[in-house]
């Protein structure tokens, strides 16, 4: 006799695997649930370390500022290729002084501001380098 807890966990592991909730499949046949890494071919900002800043507000800053800086560089040079490996967290720290909009130790940026200005150059980047 099957009991109704052993059913219904049954039909419950049979909706999963049918809505792609199970584990994931890799080409090699391995099952892993461990999340796909990201594809490095496109000029992606990397995450800031986490011992770079105690918050990851301000880190987020120093991403989006290390955008702008690569971008900026894209302006000063008109060469496409990715710009962001040419600068150090050090580099970005050091620049990030131009960036501060508060005298709040604790949000110092705009980091919505900052984001988007870095997704409009790097935009304009694209679009200039597609062309080409």
């Amino acid at each position: 006799m099957i009991r109704p807890t052993t059913a219904l966990l049954f039909a419950m592991l049979i909706a999963a695997s049918s809505t792609g909730l199970g584990a994931q499949s890799s080409q090699d046949g391995f099952d892993t649930m461990a999340q796909p890494t990201e594809n490095q071919i496109e000029c992606k900002a990397p995450r800031p370390p986490k011992d770079l800043a105690e918050t990851a507000y301000i880190r987020n800053g120093y991403r989006a500022i290390l955008r702008i800086i690569a971008t900026e560089k894209w302006q000063e040079t008109g060469n496409c290729d990715c710009q962001i490996t040419e600068f150090t967290w050090e580099d970005v720290i050091e620049r990030s002084t131009e960036f501060v909009t508060s005298d709040n130790p604790r949000l110092p940026f705009d980091v919505v501001d900052l984001d988007k200005r870095a997704t409009t150059f790097e935009e304009a980047r694209s679009e200039a380098c597609s062309a080409d």
